[in-house]
């Protein structure tokens, strides 16, 4: 059995983290700027979703690694009461 740990956030839109930059900073949290999510750090600047694909291609190593590998392509397999 492996383990995979993902870290970040790639199911993310590209407001998500300004939109949450945006409220620690109206609440006085005085955040980080997010490295590397606005263009040159500035927040004033629209941010870029630069993680897009390869938040999908995760998703899709992980659906066929975990979910296709162990799906029974007969489907009696799958649900007995089909026979």
């Amino acid at each position: 059995m492996r383990i995979a740990f993902v870290t970040g956030h790639p199911e993310y839109d590209a407001q998500t983290l300004a939109q949450e930059y945006f409220r620690d900073v109206e609440a006085g949290l005085d955040p980080e700027v997010p490295y590397n999510y606005f263009p040159h750090n500035d927040p004033q600047n629209k941010p870029r979703a630069s993680w897009r694909s390869h938040g999908n291609l995760l998703f899709t190593n992980w659906l066929n690694y975990y979910v296709y590998q162990i799906t029974p392509y007969d489907l009696r397999h799958m649900n007995p009461t089909l026979d």
